[in-house]
């Protein structure tokens, strides 16, 4: 997280920012408060895209979605403006590292977390998919590893299964080594490609490595389409379920429902070692968020630059 710095407002609407969570290209993500002290995780439309209709729908899709799903397993949205510029909506605030980070520093999933991890994972996609609704970015990075459990994050392409298709001609929409290969073999897309890229997902929580391999889009993608997910060392059971998850044939993908049936998770995932391992590594970044929140100072609180970011949208190689 960043201090804010003379090219931040101080407020975005009712809210009071006090440091900046993370940037992509769609725009900028703060910590905010509310005038009675709620934390909220407020994202801002970059200007440059005020007039750029397929980033406003992106934008307008992702409020929609969120006023749509409601869901232990994702951040609710608290308030929006999509009328007047700045554009911008609010959620609620998930302190914890993401998925991406907690392995990065504390080294892959043991086998067991993993497949209690699949099977939540396979609830969440259960719960937005039965209210009509894909999210087609999920990656490690838009997992965050919350004190209750995981929560997905991060809805700007999130697509209804009856919506039109706002892809540009000629694009995929989502991240290299997660984009299921119907999307690039003209197949039709849907629900199943979550499957697959939850399958990718985990299968770099217990190895650590990119699933794909890493290398330029057009590379990472066709290996994808025609080559192998690498799950070098991977314990034989847990590497069966994501081989299952990432079957070329989407219909020959298992349902939501059907990974939580095969994962047979019966451990508590958020009390597991491993998963309050990963939770502390992200207390003392917590902890300064929080000090954020309750600064009563009137202004704006600094934040140590080198604290973890926890809800910032990571890039994406999205082609749109």
């Amino acid at each position: 997280m960043l201090s804010l710095d003379g090219s931040d407002p101080s407020h975005i609407g009712r809210y009071r920012l006090v440091g900046r969570l993370g940037e992509g290209g769609m725009g900028k993500v703060y910590l905010a408060r509310s005038p009675g002290g709620r934390p909220a995780a407020v994202k801002v439309i970059n200007d440059h895209l005020r007039h750029d209709e397929h980033a406003l729908s992106r934008f307008r899709r992702e409020v929609e979605t969120l006023g749509t799903v409601r869901s232990a397993y994702t951040a609710s949205l608290i308030d929006a403006e999509l009328d007047t510029p700045p554009y911008w909506l609010a959620t609620e605030y998930v302190p914890g590292p993401t998925l991406h980070a907690a392995v990065v520093s504390g080294g892959p999933l043991p086998a067991d977390l993993a497949r209690v991890m699949l099977a939540a994972l396979a609830e969440g996609l259960d719960a937005i998919h039965v209210r009509g609704v894909w999210h087609r970015d999920l990656k490690p990075h838009n997992v965050i590893l919350s004190a209750t459990g995981p929560q997905l994050i991060d809805f700007g392409i999130a697509r209804s299964t009856g919506a039109s298709n706002l892809t540009q001609v000629g694009s995929a929409m989502g991240s290299p080594g997660y984009i299921a290969p119907e999307t690039f073999t003209g197949g039709g897309t849907g629900p199943e490609a979550d499957v697959f890229a939850l399958g990718a997902t985990l299968a770099f929580a217990v190895t650590g490595r990119p699933p794909y391999g890493d290398g330029p889009f057009a590379a990472v993608s066709y290996r994808s389409v025609h080559g192998e997910i690498d799950l070098r060392g991977v314990d034989t059971g847990v590497a069966e379920l994501i081989e299952a998850c990432v079957r070329s044939d989407p219909a020959q993908r298992p349902a939501p429902q059907r990974i939580i049936e095969l994962c047979r998770a019966e451990a508590d995932l958020v009390h597991h070692p491993a998963y309050q391992q990963a939770l502390a590594a992200g207390s003392l970044a917590d902890r300064e968020r929080a000090a954020t929140v309750v600064d009563l100072g009137g202004g704006a609180a600094s934040v140590a630059p080198d604290a973890v970011t926890a809800l910032a949208p990571q890039p994406t190689a999205t082609l749109d």
